[in-house]
């Protein structure tokens, strides 16, 4: 696993032993990033069950302006946090040790242009995630959620501001989109 472009390109990023993490993998993260071009360019960037924190890390070496990473586990934690160390992009970057539920509950401080998430698979995670970012405005009005799932995992979601703008499936991987509802149909 590694930084693919950008000012940190090529640096090799630690993982987490063991299965407490599912990190995506070098193809779907350029694949991913091509997508989203130059949105990630001053963008602010939530990366939601952050993992080693590689698609945040990912954001910020290619321009994004902040990056927030919200993971629980504290061993998760400190691997993350050497990864932005390593990267030097530590400055740029705000490590939110908290469950991602009940840290989409606060108020927003500010709305982000791309918010990430990759939860744990078969545990319905992604859809309540995507429910409680339907509540919550979190996102900005130009803003993209993209969900990282298992594509058996997909379902249609009775989503109320949000609205899915694009699938894209790379082997075991779907990568959903999701932005605003236009205002006026």
């Amino acid at each position: 696993m590694r930084v693919i472009a950008g000012e940190a390109g090529g640096i090799r990023l630690l993982s987490v032993p063991g299965r407490k993490t599912r990190p995506i993998t070098d193809r779907v993260k350029a694949a991913l990033f091509d997508i989203l071009g130059s949105k990630v360019e001053g963008a602010l960037f939530l990366d939601l069950f952050a993992g080693t924190g590689s698609v945040g890390i990912e954001a910020l070496s290619r321009g994004a302006l902040r990056a927030t990473f919200v993971e629980k586990d504290p061993a998760v934690i400190r691997v993350l946090r050497e990864n932005l160390r390593r990267t030097g992009l530590e400055a740029r970057a705000e490590v939110v040790q908290d469950d991602v539920f009940r840290f989409l509950k606060k108020e927003p401080t500010e709305l982000y242009d791309i918010i990430y998430l990759a939860p744990p698979q078969y545990l319905g995670l992604w859809a309540k995630t995507l429910l409680a970012l339907d509540k919550v405005n979190f996102l900005s009005p130009e803003g993209l959620v993209v969900a990282q799932i298992f594509p058996k995992e997909y379902e249609e979601l009775p989503l109320g501001t949000l609205e899915l703008r694009e699938r894209r499936l790379y082997g075991s991987t779907l990568l959903c989109f999701y932005g605003h509802k236009p205002m006026y149909n």
